[in-house]
C-alpha cells in the first residue's frame, strides 16, 4: 500500500520518516477555515481530516496521513501570525502562561474507506519574556509560519519553561498512534518507537524540560 503524507511541512516529513517506511508527499488542496462553533480540539481534528481527505480523493489504493497543529489559550484558538507585529503580540500574551498545543492526526485508507483520527495535547509553560527578548526572537524569522508564533524545535525553545506531553506531536505529528495504525494494517514499521522517545535526540527535544504529570 502506498503511503502519502498530505503535507509539505519539513517537520512532518522528518517525523514520519523516523518510522523508516517509504512514503510520498502531496500538498493538500484544502482551505483551512476556522469555525467559531468548534472547540480548539475539534478544530484540529477537522483540519487534519480535511487535509487527508483532499489528497485521498484523487489517490486510489493509498493510505493518506494528514495533520494540523494549533495553539489554544483557554478557549481561544491562536493560529499563525499575520506579520511580525502580530507575532510579538501573540508572544506577549503567551509569556509566563501555560497554553495547549493541539495536534490532530488523520489517516484515510482509500482501499477500505476507513478513517482514523487521533488528537494529542501538549501543555507548554512559557517563561516570562521581556519585550526586548520577544523582539529579538521575532527578528530571527521563525515566527511567521508557526501557530503561536514560535518554534519549539527551533530557537523558540528558549522561550519555554517546560512542557508535558508528546514532543513530536508539539512539532507536528504524534508518532506513536501512526505506528500503531500502520502495524494494524500489516505495514512493516522497523523503528523502535519507544527507544526513539527514550533517546530524545531530535531537534531541541533534550533541551526543553519535561514537566511532571
Amino acid at each position: 500500500m502506498r503511503i502519502i503524507l498530505a503535507s509539505t511541512s519539513p517537520r512532518r516529513h522528518d517525523i514520519l520518516a523516523l518510522l523508516g517506511v517509504p512514503f510520498e508527499v502531496r500538498r493538500p488542496d484544502f482551505r483551512e477555515t476556522t469555525r467559531e462553533d468548534l472547540t480548539p480540539e475539534a478544530q484540529a481534528l477537522e483540519l487534519a481530516l480535511g487535509k487527508a481527505r483532499s489528497v485521498a480523493s484523487g489517490e486510489p489504493d493509498t493510505l493518506v496521513v494528514g495533520g494540523d497543529t494549533l495553539i489554544a489559550l483557554g478557549d481561544e484558538k491562536i493560529g499563525k501570525p499575520e506579520d511580525p507585529g502580530h507575532a510579538a503580540s501573540i508572544l506577549r500574551r503567551l509569556s509566563g502562561r501555560t497554553h495547549r498545543i493541539l495536534t490532530g492526526m488523520a489517516m484515510v485508507n482509500r482501499a477500505t474507506g476507513r478513517e482514523f483520527t487521533h488528537l494529542e495535547r501538549v501543555d507548554v509553560r512559557m517563561r516570562p519574556s521581556t519585550d526586548a527578548e520577544i523582539a529579538d526572537y521575532v527578528a530571527r524569522g521563525e515566527s511567521m509560519d508557526k501557530a503561536g508564533a514560535y518554534s519549539i524545535q527551533g530557537e523558540g525553545h528558549r522561550l519555554i519553561e517546560g512542557f508535558r506531553g508528546d514532543y513530536l506531536a508539539a512539532v507536528g505529528l504524534p508518532l506513536r498512534p501512526i505506528a500503531q495504525i500502520l502495524r494494524s494494517l500489516d505495514a512493516e514499521v522497523p523503528e523502535d518507537i519507544e527507544r526513539l522517545y527514550r533517546e530524545q535526540s531530535l531537534w531541541t527535544w533534550s533541551q526543553v524540560s519535561m514537566t511532571p504529570g
